[in-house]
């Protein structure tokens, strides 16, 4: 067994290294193309060759790396490797892009040498006479030479110098070195080096005006420790609110996780009141510690502390995060996964006594995820949980609740598919619940012990047509593919043997703009589970269509409501009908709808339409109408008619303007108003933002703020501002 183990791995090592020795002996390859008509390539004895009116040379070497050369005429040693080319040299290889009017470049050795060229990998650009590379040792030189950032012809600002060393991504050294902006020289040095790294220090000022704040200037101090660890120092002065400051500190520990830790202190002049009254605490902080860390694969922790002084902290002072969460959570959560099942641990405090919390301390969750049992042709899924939960009021306005609670479900599932085209999915589940006594001044129920059965079926199918030929010029459809997928889900659950009123509410069921699901476990409110006898029907269109030699789609429509056989009270034997739309009739035109109608009553209580049009890569215009029913009944709320706009425009190269407008065509109020100026400098890029917004009390808060974001190295990424254009008022 030895004899023959220790000959198989003999075997096994040879054929590997046999299988190295040919890769490593490919052999190298060259490709010689004429770029025009009038094109000519010719060979000669000893791997000479030579080209003129347009050549494209492109080189393999052995190790499988490719490199090549375009220019108007050339001279080629296919042995050496040597080029000698002029009129238009264009160079890629090794990651970078060479382009002069004359080059001497070796393919095997990567030595270059060029009259005058242009070369660069982003974000750094070097011009000027006289290169010469070894790529292999990743060195440069190059003599009367310009380095920027600025990827334009004519760089808006440069450094201009005798002799330019350049270690690619990593510094370069300029001798007599002289910066220039635009044509004009600034500052000269004798000799001048710099990294080329990213740089560890800079500051972003963000000046402007608001009525709130009156003159402010926001200012963050970026420090780089290590690549690892940086810290961004907030200064921040409102002239009638005061200052403010913070370190925000990221870190990167390896094996042992990545996070963040925030603090903001603001000495508030005018804090205001706290919303119900209670005037707030002029020193107002807000802390922020969030950690990551994946243990080994598939097994993660998260850890979270969101700390405030008052409720409305990150409100006025740290925009963009109030409207990410209004009401942020803090928790330590330990995930395991496995291919079927999943171990979620939970602990989740109240931090912050203004905000209404379920306090789950813990909260442990066992999923079983939809599993084959066996050969059979049964699937298995459930879902247990077990914890201690608290539900404490904002303010304690209400008297707190708790008790332990232990909950199992667990639902086989028969998928079949008859016909060659319909499926359905017959299930049968059962969950029981214990309810320990609660406990606290709000404590009404006693110990209770809950058993819900359910069972149902889901039946869908297909139906799909196909015209490769058929064109519909004025919706640039060229062939069309139109599916049809029905859909009936039967859900029956008789009434539990305890109902919602008579057991205490931590996940409980609440208001929602949407159909919640109606079937386990994707029906989540475990204190809520009540009977049901209900028909679900949907009915789904999509449209595909060839557009510019790629598939894209032209519609897809979903349509879906309940039949309930038996409504609870409050019910109707209808729930609302959804309808769900995106339309896109040319490839510069969206549109999208998404409704929801009062069957019974026969009134929309949601009407949702959106159209984005961007014919040209100049302008865009989006419009918006979302209009939601005042009934006290449905959401509690006033209700919305809001009228959106968002428009874009480029005005020439250098300037572009961007809108943005939401109108309550209720009460006939312009709630929010965005106007950004942009200003194109060449290497970096200005924004004057103007925002003005109705606050509701009589008063109109109008802001002004300018923004600077260099190309090279932007502050946002592509689209940010756009999205949340607060960023440009420093929020």
């Amino acid at each position: 067994m030895k004899r023959l183990l220790g000959l198989s791995l003999f075997v096994a090592v040879l054929a590997s290294g046999l299988g190295a020795a040919r890769a490593a002996d490919a052999p190298e390859r060259w490709s010689l193309e004429t770029l025009t008509k009038d094109g000519r390539v010719s060979f000669g004895q000893g791997g000479l060759a030579q080209g003129s009116g347009g050549v494209l040379v492109r080189y393999w070497s052995k190790e499988g790396k490719e490199a090549e050369l375009t220019a108007s005429k050339m001279q080629l040693n296919q042995l050496t490797g040597d080029i000698k080319a002029e009129g238009a040299v264009f160079l890629r290889g090794e990651g970078h892009v060479w382009r002069g009017e004359q080059l001497e470049y070796n393919f095997k050795t990567k030595v270059i040498k060029a009259a005058e060229f242009r070369t660069g990998s982003a974000p750094f650009y070097v011009g000027g006479f006289s290169l010469q590379a070894m790529t292999t040792n990743n060195l440069y030189t190059a003599t009367n030479a310009f380095l920027t950032s600025d990827d334009l012809a004519d760089p808006g600002y440069r450094i201009r110098a005798r002799k330019l060393t350049i270690i690619p991504g990593k510094s370069f050294e300029a001798e007599d070195a002289t910066l220039l902006i635009g044509n004009v020289p600034v500052m000269y040095w004798p000799k001048y080096t710099r990294s080329l790294e990213t740089h560890g220090d800079y500051w972003v000022v963000t000046p402007g005006y608001r009525s709130l704040y009156g003159p402010y200037v926001l200012g963050t101090y970026h420090h780089a420790f290590t690549t690892n660890f940086s810290t961004d120092l907030h200064l921040d002065y409102r002239q009638k609110r005061g200052l403010g400051v913070g370190p925000d500190f990221n870190y990167d520990a390896g094996r042992w996780g990545q996070g963040e830790f925030q603090f903001y202190y603001a000495h508030d002049d005018a804090a205001g009141t706290n919303g119900i009254g209670g005037a707030l605490d002029n020193d107002r902080h807000r802390l922020s510690f969030s950690h990551r860390v994946e243990i080994r694969t598939n097994l993660t922790v998260k850890a979270v502390v969101r700390e405030q002084g008052d409720a409305f902290i990150i409100r006025d002072f740290i925009e963009h995060e109030y409207q990410r969460d209004i009401q942020p959570s803090s928790f330590l959560e330990v995930n395991q996964l496995w291919s079927n099942w999943s171990l979620n641990i939970l602990a989740q405090p109240r931090i912050n006594d203004f905000f209404e919390t379920v306090e789950r301390l813990p909260d442990v969750k066992l999923t079983g995820f939809r599993q084959q049992i066996g050969v059979t042709p049964l699937f298995y899924e459930s879902d247990n949980s077990v914890g201690y939960y608290k539900h404490e009021f904002a303010d304690n306005a209400a008297n707190s609740f708790a008790a332990w609670r232990a909950d199992t479900y667990h639902q086989i599932v028969l998928p079949q598919q008859f016909f060659g085209w319909l499926n359905v999915a017959p299930r049968v589940g059962g969950r029981f619940t214990h309810y320990g006594e609660t406990e606290g001044f709000g404590a009404t129920a006693t110990e209770a012990n809950r058993g819900v059965f359910n069972t149902g079926v889901e039946m869908t199918f297909k139906l799909h047509r196909t015209e490769p030929n058929k064109e519909i010029p004025w919706l640039q459809a060229k062939g069309i593919r139109h599916i049809v997928e029905p859909g009936v889900n039967y859900a029956f659950v008789p009434s539990p043997n305890r109902l919602p009123p008579t057991l205490p509410q931590f996940d409980t069921e609440l208001g929602s703009l949407r159909l919640l699901p109606i079937d386990f476990p994707d029906y989540n409110a475990i204190d809520a589970v009540d009977s049901q006898n209900v028909f679900r029907f949907s009915l789904r269109n999509l449209v595909q269509t060839k557009r510019h030699d790629r598939i894209d789609t032209l519609l897809n429509w979903a349509l879906y409501t309940d039949w309930r056989l038996k409504p609870r009270a409050g019910q109707g034997t209808f729930a609302d009908a959804f309808s769900d739309l995106d339309f896109k009739p040319r490839d510069w035109l969206t549109l999208t709808s998404e409704t929801r109608y009062d069957i019974d009553n026969g009134r929309f209580r949601i009407a949702d339409h959106r159209a984005t049009i961007s014919p040209e890569d100049h302008w865009s215009l989006a419009l918006g109408h979302r209009y939601v029913r005042n009934d006290p009944l449905f959401l509690g709320g006033p209700g919305n008619n809001l009228i959106t706009t968002g428009f874009y425009y480029r005005i020439n190269e250098n300037y572009a303007l961007r809108t943005r407008h939401f109108f309550e065509a209720r009460d006939g109020r312009m709630e929010e108003q965005y106007y950004t100026l942009y200003r194109d400098f060449r290497s970096w890029v200005g924004a004057l933002t103007l925002r003005i917004r109705d606050l509701r009390n009589g008063s109109q808060d109008y802001t002004i703020g300018v923004t600077f974001n260099l190309k090279a190295f932007p502050r946002f990424k592509l689209g940010q501002d756009r999205d949340n254009p607060a960023l440009l008022l420093g929020g």
